[in-house]
């Protein structure tokens, strides 16, 4: 799973720096030549729309979403390891809807032949089709994460069921800015 966060931080990292050139060569030709590419923000939305599900990935993987640690550290063992589980369900199970809703807009962009309302006129079914593919990313790696809870919470497993679906405890976190202080020293 870490393989599969790297390469989704990756491909997001590397759409994010284009932009940035892009972004960098729109405002130089306005400002000193007077030309314009036309269509810079166009691309930044498809960018975004495309990266957004990367960054859902990366955030499910490395349990990188916001939770309530307080109330969850004061909550007896079981209790975490079901809100745990709860979590990684519901997480999928919005995972799927998004995935579904892109599936149908897709869909109708086919259908309809549907191009953008910009200069470009881009049919809308290629970038829309990259971002089906962002999702579908997102919804693998969310399902996948859920089963797991799942096999551990059957299995009777809840410590690890705590430890890795649960938020990092202080301890933990403070462990980990300490070596990477140390490595990048």
């Amino acid at each position: 799973m870490q393989r599969f966060s790297k390469a989704s931080a990756i491909v997001f990292g590397l759409m994010m720096t284009v932009l940035c050139v892009v972004i960098a060569v729109e405002t130089v030709l306005r400002k000193f030549l007077g030309h314009s590419l036309a269509g810079v923000d166009e691309l930044s939305g498809y960018a975004i729309a495309i990266g957004a599900p990367l960054c859902f990935t990366v955030a499910v993987i490395e349990q990188a979403h916001i939770r309530i640690n307080l109330l969850h550290m004061k909550m007896p063992s079981f209790l975490q390891a079901a809100t745990n589980l709860l979590a990684a369900l519901t997480l999928a199970g919005l995972a799927l809807f998004l995935l579904v809703f892109t599936a149908r807009t897709v869909q109708k962009t086919q259908l309809f032949q549907s191009v953008a309302q910009t200069p470009w006129a881009t049919p809308l079914i290629w970038p829309q089709a990259l971002w089906l593919v962002g999702m579908s990313v997102f919804a693998l790696g969310a399902v996948l994460l859920a089963l797991r809870a799942t096999r551990l919470a059957l299995a009777g497993r809840g410590g690890a069921l705590r430890r890795d679906f649960g938020p990092d405890t202080v301890e933990h976190e403070l462990e980990a800015e300490l070596s990477d202080l140390k490595a990048r020293a």
